[in-house]
C-alpha cells in the first residue's frame, strides 16, 4: 500500500553517501515513500539510488537546487500524495525529525513546517556572510509575515498538498527558494511555522554556499524579496 507522504531529495553528485541517507530515512520514518531527483549528476548517484530500490528521477542537465525540488513536487502532485517532506542529500538533515515536522501539517495547524537549526537544538555554525544574510532576511520575513522567523533558509520542510501545488507553480523561485518563499506563502494565505530540529555540518563534497556564492546569494535574495513585495499575488487556494 502506497504512503500518503513522499520524501523528496534533490541530489547532485552525492555518490558514496546517498544510499546511507535513504536507509537512515527508512529506519527513522518507515511509513513514508522516497523519491530522489538526480540533478544532472556526473557520478554514480542515480545507480546507487536505484540499488536501494527507491525511485530516481534523472534530469538530463543540472537545473539547480530549486529546479530539482520543483521536479519532485510535480512528481508528488501527479501521484496524489497528500504530504511531502523536502530534505537534502548531504546528511545535514536528521531524519528522526520527519514525524515532528509532519505533525502540525497533518493536524491542520500549518500548511508548511520548517525545521529550524536556531531554536535551541545543537550548535549549527554558518559562514559569517551567510549567517548575516540569514539574520537579515529572517528579520525582513518576520516583519512581513507577522511572526518571528529564525531560519529562513531551512531546506528541511514538511508541507501539505496546497503548498506542493504552490511550489510546483511558476511563482516558485527556482534559483534561491528561501526567505522570499515564506513571504510568498504568507501573501497566498498559506501558514508557515517553525519547529526546532538538529542539523549537521556538511563534511564531504562542495557546499552550494562555498566561495563567493554567499555574496551572490545575498544580492539575489534582496532582489527576489523586493520583486516578491512588489508583485501581485496570483495564487488561488483550493476551497
Amino acid at each position: 500500500m502506497r504512503s500518503d507522504t513522499l520524501i523528496i531529495i534533490p541530489a547532485h553528485n552525492e555518490a558514496g553517501g546517498i544510499a546511507r541517507i535513504i536507509e537512515d530515512i527508512r529506519a527513522k520514518a518507515p511509513g513514508a515513500d522516497i523519491v530522489v531527483v538526480d540533478d544532472g549528476s556526473t557520478d554514480s548517484t542515480a545507480l546507487e539510488v536505484s540499488e536501494t530500490g527507491a525511485p530516481v528521477i534523472r534530469l538530463p542537465v543540472n537545473l539547480g537546487y530549486g529546479g530539482a525540488l520543483q521536479t519532485g513536487f510535480k512528481y508528488a502532485i501527479s501521484r496524489g500524495y497528500l504530504y511531502a517532506v523536502q530534505m537534502d542529500a548531504d546528511g545535514q538533515h536528521e531524519p528522526s525529525y520527519i514525524p515532528k515536522l509532519l505533525e502540525p501539517v497533518r493536524a491542520g495547524a500549518a500548511d508548511v513546517v520548517l525545521g529550524s537549526r536556531f531554536m535551541g537544538l545543537g550548535e549549527y555554525r554558518s559562514t559569517f556572510v551567510r549567517g548575516m544574510g540569514m539574520k537579515l532576511f529572517g528579520s525582513i520575513a518576520s516583519v512581513t509575515i507577522g511572526r518571528r522567523v529564525t531560519d529562513p533558509t531551512s531546506g528541511f520542510q514538511a508541507m501539505n498538498r496546497e503548498v506542493m501545488r504552490f511550489y510546483a507553480s511558476d511563482l516558485y523561485p527556482v534559483d534561491f527558494p528561501d526567505a522570499d518563499v515564506l513571504i510568498m506563502l504568507h501573501r497566498a494565505g498559506l501558514k508557515s511555522v517553525e519547529v526546532p530540529v538538529e542539523m549537521y555540518q556538511r563534511v564531504e563534497g562542495v557546499s552550494m554556499h562555498s566561495g563567493l556564492k554567499p555574496l551572490y546569494y545575498v544580492f539575489k535574495m534582496f532582489l527576489s524579496i523586493l520583486v516578491t513585495l512588489l508583485r501581485k499575488n496570483t495564487f488561488i487556494k483550493d476551497v
